[in-house]
């Protein structure tokens, strides 16, 4: 037998109230204004989970410039070098990356960096003040090696031993520095090389005596040398003898020089030369050519021809 128990309306509704409600999802806390009591539209309960989690704009970092110190002991990076960056224990960040144009390496999660005119060591500071700032390493100990040198260069050119472009790396270099790159002035070259530098747009012509910086020892005329320098050794100025001389030829006009020297450099007078007929062929500054008597102190010039004529007697 089926027994059905009808409970009054206010007993059922007093049930109702002793069951307990389900418990609704947490919502995500964003921190938003407080709505205005005048305003009539209704404010989200919640937001994203994705805009809980947004990350913070980092900080910018500011960089140190290299002190005058650093760029003449360190080497300056410029445009075209060529450099390794290597980070403590991040394998997968090392790079071989070259500075554009515009003064940047690219690193990886950094992108562009910018080193144009500072050393390696500055480079490395810039580097980890980047990668801490943003999250990527707690303490980066980074490194920069530079692989090429390429946007200090001097030409050298003329009478050396190897004419070409050579880089200049850290550290002053001087004049003589860079002769010796080229592996020196050839027998032919002259003592007096030619240095030209462009400043502001003119170039400027400088003319240096090498064997004086060391006769003297005065090595404050040995002058330094700058990116994008061309330094040129013409052909030692000559004379030339011919007559009445044993060995008669072409020969290097040394400082100082005499007819006496240079007749000395021909081998002498023949059995039929002659001290008292010595003519030397000249030319002036017009670039004509005159034949004069010269004494035997006489000083050769440049292109002086020194005829020896045969005795009579």
């Amino acid at each position: 037998m089926l027994v059905l128990l009808l409970l009054p309306a206010h007993a059922q509704a007093q049930q109702s109230k002793s069951r307990p409600a389900a418990k609704p999802a947490a919502p995500v806390v964003v921190d938003t204004p407080a709505p205005s009591a005048s305003s009539a539209s209704p404010v989200p309960a919640a937001s994203t989970p994705a805009q809980a989690a947004a990350p913070a704009v980092p900080a910018s970092v500011a960089f140190e410039p290299a002190t005058a110190q650093e760029l003449a002991l360190g080497y300056p990076l410029g445009v075209g070098d060529v450099v390794r960056v290597t980070v403590f224990q991040q394998a997968d960040m090392t790079t071989e990356t070259r500075v554009s144009e515009a003064g940047t390496i690219t690193i990886p999660l950094l992108g562009p960096v910018p080193v144009g005119r500072v050393t390696a060591k500055r480079a490395e500071e810039r580097i980890a003040a980047l990668l801490k700032s943003r999250g990527f390493v707690r303490d980066p100990q980074v490194i920069v090696t530079v692989v090429q040198f390429k946007s200090r260069q001097v030409s050298v050119l003329g009478l050396v031993s190897r004419p070409g472009r050579y880089a200049l790396e850290e550290g002053v270099y001087r004049l003589s520095d860079a002769l010796g790159l080229a592996g020196g002035v050839l027998p032919d070259g002259a003592d007096v090389v030619i240095l030209v530098r462009v400043v502001e747009g003119k170039s400027q012509r400088q003319e240096i005596d090498v064997p004086s910086l060391f006769r003297s020892g005065d090595f404050s005329k040995n002058p330094e040398i700058l990116a994008g320098d061309s330094i040129y050794v013409p052909r030692a100025p000559v004379f030339y003898i011919y007559g009445e001389v044993n060995r008669p030829g072409m020969f290097r006009l040394e400082k100082d020089m005499t007819v006496m020297n240079g007749l000395s450099l021909g081998g002498g007078l023949t059995l039929r030369g002659t001290e008292k007929s010595v003519q030397v062929r000249r030319r002036d500054a017009s670039g004509q050519y005159s034949t004069v008597s010269a004494a035997l102190t006489d000083r050769v010039q440049q292109d002086d021809v020194i005829f020896v004529k045969e005795s009579l007697f």
